[in-house]
């Protein structure tokens, strides 16, 4: 959300300074263990960690949002970057595997012995956006080096179908999570989705290189080319599955919001990227999905979660916890192509501390 609020301010939306300063504010102490450093996921009314384990998965949010935070100017942003790259680099960057760790226990003794493409996913996007704040071309290095290894290795070796479980050595877990399908974050199988969202990903990393590798555009066309072909409409109704086997079957039926935003956001890139007509199809036959089964037209909120029958459910997904999708699909369906989405605003100046209200 504070990544969220930062994009709305920079794009000159009123009333938004306040929830960027209250992010970062958040993000600099209550969220913060100040003892061992690094960021809880959740708290509890007396400050107490719900949970103490400091997952890449957060810690990449908590990059993205103090990037996009300083790219609006905001007061302590500056400061909460400087410690999150900090951070991120320490414990969850492995320089010389050239990938990312998963997670830690709370004083950094004891690395989880599982690695996981979605975390990796969250962290390609975070070094994107930090290397376009901080000018520094290391850390779209290191994005690159993980889209060489998940992508144009692991992922084409299992022709597009992209495993999401690892090893400590990263070799997949093809069975990971059999018996819990329908995890939220590590579901059983292959996730749709995230073909479409690596596929933008690898566009936006090809704008952040002075030498960008030709695969970045042809892997991304295999995957979108993948998820449509083996996940939109295959049990018979529109949208696309939430999960998939290693024989293309459907495992949980479930249409998220996100997944469809993100088909969209990876539509109009590939169109703006290469002028195809076959990705402007894709792009209307998304935003029409949206239109009819995501989107209340009477208050303009999109609902999380639909079943096989494309009416509102919440198996994997309880409530709305988030607008972060749905918002950078609007940004991407009007704007040019750009490292990170806060790049596509000029910096705000960073010696203000009034609120917009």
């Amino acid at each position: 959300m504070t990544h969220v609020f930062a994009l709305a301010h920079l794009g000159q939306a009123p009333d938004t300074a306040h929830g960027v300063d209250h992010g970062v504010a958040t993000l600099r102490g209550t969220l913060r263990d100040a003892r061992h450093g690094g960021w809880f996921s959740a708290v509890d009314l007396s400050g107490e960690p719900v949970t103490d384990r400091k997952s890449a998965y957060e810690h990449a949010f908590v990059l993205l949002a103090a990037s996009s935070a300083t790219r609006a100017g905001r007061p302590g942003a500056e400061q909460l970057l400087d410690e999150a790259l900090n951070v991120v680099h320490d414990r969850f960057w492995d320089e010389a595997a050239g990938r990312t760790r998963e997670s830690w226990n709370r004083d950094w003794s004891e690395s989880e012995p599982y690695r996981g493409a979605n975390s990796s996913m969250h962290m390609v996007e975070a070094f994107l956006a930090a290397g376009d704040v901080t000018g520094d071309r290391r850390w779209a290095q290191r994005a690159l080096a993980i889209c060489d290894h998940l992508v144009h290795d692991v992922a084409a070796r299992h022709h597009w179908r992209l495993p999401e479980h690892f090893t400590t050595d990263w070799e997949p877990q093809l069975d990971y999570n059999l018996a819990q399908p329908a995890d939220p974050f590590r579901p059983y199988g292959s996730t749709v989705g995230h073909w479409l969202e690596w596929a933008r990903l690898l566009l936006h990393l090809e704008t952040a290189l002075a030498a960008p590798p030709a695969w970045l555009l042809d892997d991304a066309r295999a995957l979108f080319t993948a998820a449509v072909t083996r996940g939109w409409s295959v049990d018979g109704a529109d949208g696309f599955v939430y999960t998939l086997d290693w024989t293309d079957q459907p495992v949980v039926r479930s249409r998220m919001h996100w997944v469809l935003a993100e088909a969209i956001g990876a539509a109009a890139t590939l169109w703006r990227r290469t002028g195809d007509e076959h990705y402007e199809h894709w792009y209307h036959v998304f935003w029409d999905y949206a239109g009819r089964h995501l989107i209340d037209e009477d208050t303009g909120q999109w609902r999380h979660e639909l079943d096989e029958t494309n009416q509102p459910a919440s198996l994997v997904w309880h409530g709305r916890p988030d607008v972060y999708h749905a918002y950078q699909a609007i940004l991407l369906s009007q704007s040019p192509i750009t490292p990170s989405l806060a790049g596509l605003f000029a910096p705000a100046p960073t010696n203000h501390v009034e609120e917009d209200r």
